[in-house]
């Protein structure tokens, strides 16, 4: 605690965590239909592969499983299972004796019966221990500060999860909401690291404006370049599971401001931290000179932010790249397509706020600790 934790900290890091309890409390989104049958763990014991067939790369047919169930009414339980493929190599899955998997118990008519589907490998065990390691060095190297960036870390998925999704599927506009939601994230995690001072106000400010400055700039181009939206995975789906009414192209805009604000955030924690810095070293330096140091910092940044931006979307849509490669596609016709736009306007959109949050954050820090 010696590192940091003045009243205020505490004050504010108690009031996250009252945050993150009540968040956890409220209701998820209402559900407009209900999976039938349970899901449970189960070990496989033995697989039949014989119905499968395989054509080129593909493979369809159904594979047949013998599993004991680990929990539940039936655990110890031995029964049969079955695992359709469908000639989709992203959904697919094939399992081997020893894998465990989560399977769904539909109850039979007849008692001490039930029929069961192969739903999906059980990856909660590696996840726990990969997330239970990320906590631990976390908190080793960073201390209390590594500590305060966690709860900022739970309290960011808790209400991307409990407020932002429930909010947007009720009707809200996706594009303001989940800004709110950004400025509202923003605040928490600088405020957490920083602590409640002068140094976290203008990271908050300098952030919050350059995604602010973002949103405007992707509402005017998603529209100038007729971004629709439903090149996100899944958005169709989500259109026929009974959300018709979404407004998929303001919902493409507020993932882009989400996709973007961690860069944004750090960039403006940066150039504060620098002008503190600067200002704790002379503190009669007018708040132009502080400016200017901020600006000289966000210059040197601000190259290698934006092609992190790049590298980190492009690198999620790399075998669209390869393919467009192998297919000989022009680049005209290449630079067209729906997907490589949708792309385009996030990597350019998301430098547009990383380049203005630099100004932005450099100003308001001056002026915070320009001379009194």
């Amino acid at each position: 605690m010696k590192s940091g934790a003045s009243k205020a900290d505490l004050i504010f890091l108690a009031v996250t965590l009252v945050c993150c309890g009540a968040l956890l409390l409220m209701p998820g989104p209402r559900p407009l239909a209900r999976q039938s049958g349970t899901p449970v763990r189960a070990r496989v014991l033995a697989t039949d592969d014989s119905l499968l067939e395989t054509h080129g790369l593909l493979r369809f047919g159904s594979q047949r499983l013998e599993v004991r169930i680990l929990e539940g009414e039936h655990r110890g339980e031995i029964f049969r299972a079955g695992n359709e493929l469908r000639a989709q190599m992203e959904l697919d899955k094939l399992f081997a004796p020893g894998d465990t998997a989560i399977v769904i118990v539909h109850e039979s008519d007849r008692p001490g019966e039930a029929v069961l589907t192969a739903q999906d490998h059980d990856r909660s065990f590696w996840g726990i221990l990969l997330a239970g390691s990320f906590c631990v060095l976390l908190c080793v190297f960073g201390s209390w500060t590594g500590a305060k960036a966690l709860f900022s870390f739970v309290f960011s998925c808790l209400v991307i999860w409990k407020a932002v999704i429930p909010l947007v599927l009720a009707g809200l506009p996706a594009g303001w909401t989940i800004f709110g939601a950004v400025a509202l994230l923003t605040a928490v995690i600088v405020y957490l690291v920083a602590g409640v001072t002068r140094k976290g106000l203008a990271a908050f400010a300098g952030a919050s404006s350059g995604v602010l400055a973002g949103l405007v700039l992707a509402h005017l181009f998603g529209r100038f370049m007729k971004i629709n939206g439903a090149t996100m995975p899944y958005a169709q789906t989500l259109l026929y599971s009974g959300y018709e009414n979404l407004n998929l192209q303001d919902l493409y805009i507020g993932a882009m401001m989400l996709a973007c604000s961690g860069a944004v955030m750090d960039l403006a924690m940066d150039i504060a931290s620098a002008v503190e810095e600067v200002a704790r070293h002379n503190r009669q330096l007018p708040m132009r000179e502080l400016v200017k140091s901020g600006l000289r910092v966000g210059r040197s940044v601000v190259g290698t932010m934006t092609t992190t931006l790049l590298l980190a979307y492009s690198g999620g849509y790399i075998t669209l790249l390869m393919v467009f490669a192998a297919q000989g596609t022009s680049p005209w016709i290449f630079l067209n397509n729906p997907l490589v736009a949708a792309e385009t306007v996030k990597t350019l959109i998301g430098s547009f706020s990383l380049v203005l949050v630099a100004p932005f954050t450099a100003w308001f820090a001056g002026f915070l600790f320009r001379p009194r």
